[in-house]
């Protein structure tokens, strides 16, 4: 048996249309330009890359785009007083600061400062327990795109076991709310969890999310199995040229396509959803802040 291969960068161009008719929308019946607003401290080049393709891919859609870099060396009241004055922007609707920030900024004073009504990456404490308890707003993107490829995958996750490999606050902790929402039997498994291929043998659903190269063997895998590979690892391919490098996931992709049912690749899966719905996010904080109902149908 070979996986068939979850496209996730021919669903985010789907994902990316929607969005752009719902803009429409909203600008056509309500006079609103949903406005994403993305803070850049430093010259990280990885981070410079994913800033500039959210600048373009926001303006692609129909949405005000403002980009804000800053020096390495800004000092962090100034950050916290450009994301002090953006939340009181009525043309930005949705707010984020891309990390990794300098040493001298605090991370947490960043994301305690953003407006939870315009936390488009849904980090602030408010904006998580609205997502735990099932409240409208935005849904953290990347968690929310993995979801979104398993429903289109696998239809109703009623009553499935799923396993996410990864704790953490961006990816690990936010899935398994979103996965407990669809009523998944949910484990979170981590660096300390004994005997991780005894748990990942009865994971009809595996969120892999531990930043670990091809740690998941395939022979962990339950036979049939949809997995969702969530790391970008960059590793030596000498077979490219010397000093060459490739991206790939935390799943041994190659022996484990062979095993399971459905399974995202790296590139080309998990990662273009998260800026696809980072633009639904921003969509979602528009019609909220303006009293109207997000649309039911963009993150379905």
């Amino acid at each position: 048996m070979t996986a068939k291969l979850i496209d996730g960068k021919a669903f985010a161009e789907g994902l990316r249309a929607r969005v752009a008719e719902h803009v429409s929308r909203l600008k056509r019946d309500h006079g609103i330009t949903p406005g994403l607003a993305v803070v850049i401290v430093g010259n990280d080049p990885a981070s410079q890359v994913y800033v500039t393709n959210k600048a373009r891919q926001t303006a692609e859609v129909g949405m005000a785009s403002f980009k804000f870099e800053l020096p390495e060396d800004t000092p962090e009241a100034e950050v916290l007083a450009l994301v002090r004055s953006l939340n009181e922007r009525d043309d930005v609707h949705g707010i984020l600061v891309q990390n990794p920030l300098p040493p001298q900024i605090d991370p947490l004073k960043v994301i305690e400062t953003i407006s939870p009504a315009k936390d488009v990456d849904c980090f602030t404490p408010d904006s998580v327990g609205r997502a735990v308890i099932g409240l409208p707003g935005p849904r953290s993107c990347t968690p929310l795109g993995c979801l979104m490829l398993l429903r289109d995958t696998l239809g109703s996750l009623s009553g499935l076991n799923a396993v996410i490999v990864g704790r953490s606050n961006l990816v690990g902790k936010p899935m398994a709310q979103l996965l407990l929402h669809e009523n998944c039997t949910v484990t979170v498994a981590h660096s300390r969890t004994r005997d991780l291929p005894a748990v990942l043998a009865q994971a009809d659903i595996v969120v892999a999310a531990v930043g670990r190269p091809k740690m998941i063997k395939a022979e962990w895998l339950k036979p049939g199995a949809t997995v969702i590979d969530v790391g970008i690892n960059r590793v030596p391919a000498p077979d490219k040229g010397e000093g060459k490098t490739r991206l790939v996931g935390d799943v041994d992709f190659a022996a484990a396509k062979e095993v399971a049912g459905a399974i995202t690749p790296v590139p080309g899966g998990v990662g273009p959803m998260t800026i696809a719905c980072l633009l639904a996010n921003t969509v979602t904080t528009a019609s909220l802040i303006n009293h109207l109902l997000p649309p039911k149908d963009l993150t379905a």
